[in-house]
C-alpha cells in the first residue's frame, strides 16, 4: 500500500541514500531532469527541508519510493511570468527535488504524489502550486499536465546543477478547481433535488 508521509530529520541519511540511485540511473534515462549528485539536492538543502517539515516521502512496499519538497520558496525570475493566478508570494506552494524511482515506476505513485501536493495546498489555502520543467523532460510535463497543471510560459533560468538552461513553467490553480468543484456540488445538489420532486410528484 503507498503511503505518503512528512519525513523527520532523523531520515536524512535515509533520504539521501534514494536520491543518489536515482540521480545516477536519471544519467542513463532519454529524459533527464539536470540533476548532479549532491548539487542538486545538496545535503543541506534536504536536512533544512526536513527540519521544517517540508520534505514528503512516498512510501511502497515498506520502501522509499518517492520524495518530494513543498514550500514557498521559487526562484526569483519567477515573478517575471503572467501566471494565470494571481496570488502572493505566501500564498503560492512550489515544488521541488519531485522523484519517482525508477523500481516503481508505471504505477502511478507520480501521479499520487502530486494528488498529495494539491491536497495540502487546498489545506493551507494556498491559490496555486508551480514548478519548473528542464526542457525536453516530456514524462515530467506529461505527468503534470495531467493532474491538471497548466504550462504558463518558458524562462531561461540559472540553477546550480544545470547552469543556465530553458524550463517550462507550470501552474495548478487550487483556487480556480476549488471553485469548479464546488459549482459541480452546487449543480449535483440541484440534479437530486429535482430528480426527488419528480420522483415525488410520481406519488401524488
Amino acid at each position: 500500500m503507498f503511503c505518503i508521509r512528512i519525513g523527520n530529520i532523523d531520515e536524512l541519511g535515509k533520504v539521501k541514500d534514494f536520491y543518489d540511485p536515482l540521480i545516477e540511473e536519471m544519467q542513463e534515462a532519454e529524459y533527464k531532469p539536470g540533476w548532479k549528485k549532491d548539487i542538486y539536492p545538496t545535503m543541506e538543502m534536504l536536512r533544512e527541508a526536513l527540519e521544517k517539515g517540508e520534505l514528503y516521502i512516498g512510501e511502497e512496499e515498506g520502501k522509499t519510493a518517492s520524495c518530494m519538497i513543498l514550500n514557498r520558496t521559487c526562484n526569483e525570475r519567477y515573478q517575471e511570468i503572467s501566471w494565470p493566478t494571481k496570488a502572493e508570494p505566501d500564498q503560492v506552494l512550489a515544488v521541488h527535488t519531485f522523484g519517482v524511482h525508477p523500481r516503481f515506476s508505471g504505477r502511478g505513485l507520480g501521479k499520487k504524489m502530486m494528488e498529495e501536493a494539491v491536497k495540502i495546498a487546498s489545506d493551507r489555502g494556498m491559490k496555486a502550486i508551480r514548478l519548473d520543467v528542464l526542457v525536453g523532460n516530456l514524462p515530467a510535463e506529461k505527468l503534470y499536465q495531467k493532474v491538471g497543471f497548466q504550462y504558463a510560459g518558458s524562462l531561461n533560468i540559472f540553477y546550480e546543477d544545470t547552469g543556465w538552461a530553458d524550463f517550462n513553467l507550470y501552474e495548478y490553480s487550487v483556487s480556480d478547481n476549488l471553485a469548479q468543484e464546488s459549482g459541480n456540488s452546487a449543480c449535483d445538489q440541484r440534479n437530486f433535488k429535482n430528480k426527488f420532486e419528480k420522483a415525488a410528484a410520481t406519488y401524488e
